[in-house]
């Protein structure tokens, strides 16, 4: 085209062909701003000197105005990475009993807040309880929509305006800046620190309950990091016979909150819910898309009255889990009730896969390519939990000009293929890919390779 005279109208470019597709792919309000926008964009920059575009170039302009402004942002991707809770990618994959269970609450109606037996209006509370107590042996359990709502609800509804006494050591910042301290701040508690950061005692504990009023002791758990060297800190067991001493309290932060011994698959041990529970923890709080292995969840078990405490306070709405959370967990938590945990919940299957299993897929997958190396390498656990504790794994490792350009390129298909470079090299872990995603990913790197 020569001039903007050249420029077809809006109702031109809505009759055409082309506009006839867009209007049934996108919708005529988005079509319509998408055409309305790109020709405001060529008059624009004609202005400044542009050449107008001619009409296949503007179609394909508006076509990709469409596409961007409808592009999923949030999309299934192959976790190759060797890091089993990978919290940049979602943490925890489903099992397909939680998945299913989500299917098929999604598609209709469900007893959320419904009691079929009485033929009323019931709890959403309710929902995986029972299967918790089961579990853990707890009293009761409530679930609410993550573990830092478990924490602000336990000190909001038992200790607004009152003291919480806490270990210096367990003031922790954990991922995207959460910070033990501040949520305490938040849900009115007045914090009451004991001991130095790297040396608590018992004493420390009993002067602060000698001076009070202390309303509530809390332990933190380190998740994400270790302090080593000169330190010191009584254990969960010391802490309540203080406390319970003087009537107070006692809940337990656990973070990841493990239901299995991690020490059985060769990793340090992960502090778990039941031990929590037997050295007297009043509430014990966890997360559900960590070590538990479900949806993102927070989960709390303890004494009967003190969950009913929290479930009546006023905070439980606002942080309450929706059924889809509650049909996952519920699934989820079947598993380690049927013993199955370990074959169904796909990080426990990922944390028991020997290292021989992961170096015959790496065989398998360099065999597929036609190209590749298998070295021996390293798994983490990530999403917080246990600190600088690995698996060792082996590697498919692809050696390429630049790493940084292949990963790249990696993660623009559909669906994207996250690995890391290692030296110059692009490696993959075959730990963390699941096994229904095998086949797409040799697709993938033989498309890309080849």
């Amino acid at each position: 085209m020569s001039d903007l005279s050249a420029l077809p109208s809006v109702e031109e470019i809505l009759q055409s062909h082309s506009g006839k597709k867009f209007i049934s792919d996108y919708g005529r309000p988005l079509t319509l701003r998408a055409i309305r926008s790109t020709l405001d964009e060529v008059r624009r920059r004609y202005q400044e000197g542009t050449p107008v575009p001619d009409e296949v170039a503007l179609l394909a302009r508006m076509e990709d105005r469409l596409g961007s402004w409808t592009r999923k942002t949030l999309v299934a991707v192959i976790n190759a990475t060797g890091v089993v809770l990978h919290t940049n990618l979602g943490r925890a994959p489903l099992s397909r009993a939680a998945l299913q269970a989500i299917q098929e609450l999604s598609q209709g109606y469900a007893n959320l807040e419904y009691d079929l037996e009485k033929g009323q209006r019931g709890s959403r509370t309710v929902h995986a309880e029972d299967l918790l107590r089961q579990i853990t042996g707890a009293e009761a359990a409530m679930v609410v929509n993550n573990n830092a709502s478990a924490v602000m609800l336990i000190l909001t509804a038992l200790a607004r305006r009152k003291s919480v006494l806490i270990a210096r050591s367990q003031l922790v910042e954990i991922g995207g800046g959460f910070r033990i301290p501040d949520v305490m701040r938040q849900s009115g508690a007045r914090l009451l620190e004991v001991g130095a950061t790297n040396r608590v005692h018992l004493y420390d504990y009993e002067q602060a309950i000698a001076e009070g009023p202390v309303a509530l002791v809390m332990r933190a758990h380190r998740s994400n990091f270790q302090i080593i060297g000169f330190t010191s800190e009584p254990d969960l067991e010391e802490i309540v016979r203080v406390a319970h001493k003087a009537n107070i309290p006692v809940a337990d932060d656990l973070g990841s909150g493990s239901l299995l011994d991690t020490a059985v698959y060769g990793l340090g041990h992960e502090p778990m819910v039941q031990e929590s529970l037997a050295e007297g923890a009043d509430l014990v709080c966890f997360s559900g898309d960590k070590l538990l292995g479900g949806p993102q969840a927070g989960v709390i078990v303890g004494r009967a009255d003190l969950v009913a405490r929290l479930k009546k306070h006023p905070l439980a709405r606002a942080i309450r889990a929706d059924k889809l959370c509650l049909a996952a967990l519920s699934a989820t938590l079947l598993h380690y009730l049927k013993d199955e945990a370990e074959q169904e919940i796909p990080i426990w299957r990922m944390i028991s896969t020997s290292s021989e299993e992961t170096r015959e897929r790496a065989e398998s997958w360099k065999s597929h390519l036609g190209q590749g190396e298998v070295i021996s390498g390293e798994s983490t656990i990530g999403g917080g939990s246990l600190p600088g504790e690995c698996l060792p794994t082996y590697l498919l490792a692809l050696r390429t000009a630049s790493a940084n350009r292949l990963l790249a390129r990696l993660r623009t298909g559909t669906p994207p293929i996250i690995g890391r470079a290692q030296e110059q090299l692009v490696v993959l872990d075959p730990r963390t890919v699941l096994p229904e995603q095998e086949e797409t990913l040799l697709a993938k790197l033989s498309e890309i390779l080849n």
